[in-house]
């Protein structure tokens, strides 16, 4: 009995070293406020290092804008776990957009 104590013991211990460290490296969530917030300033930022152009900021900016009214509609009604993820989703999208027309290798100054 003492063995299987043990045993069970080794067991708990092991499965929390697993799953501990990947809580705890999780991205905290952001509301869609903060998210777009972050956005626009990575694309002030990347206007300021040259790294974007007023046309692909423009475009950056047009797509944040489309969201925020996609929120509006969502809201109106109370937003539903599909339409958070939804919106979770098109941030996400968005996000790679602006990461990728920052590192393209262009330089605009």
């Amino acid at each position: 009995m003492n063995r299987l104590k043990t045993v069970i013991a080794g067991l708990g211990l092991g499965l929390a070293a697993v799953v501990v460290p990947g809580i705890a490296s999780a991205a905290p969530w952001q509301s869609i406020n903060q998210r777009q917030a972050r956005l626009d300033q990575r694309i002030d930022q990347g206007i300021r290092s040259g790294a974007l152009n007023r046309n692909e900021a423009r475009g950056l900016r047009r797509e944040s804008r489309q969201l925020a009214a996609l929120e509006g509609r969502y809201r109106r009604d109370g937003l539903s776990q599909w339409e958070r993820r939804d919106l979770d989703r098109r941030f996400d999208a968005l996000s790679a957009r602006v990461r990728y027309d920052k590192h393209d290798r262009r330089r605009y100054r």
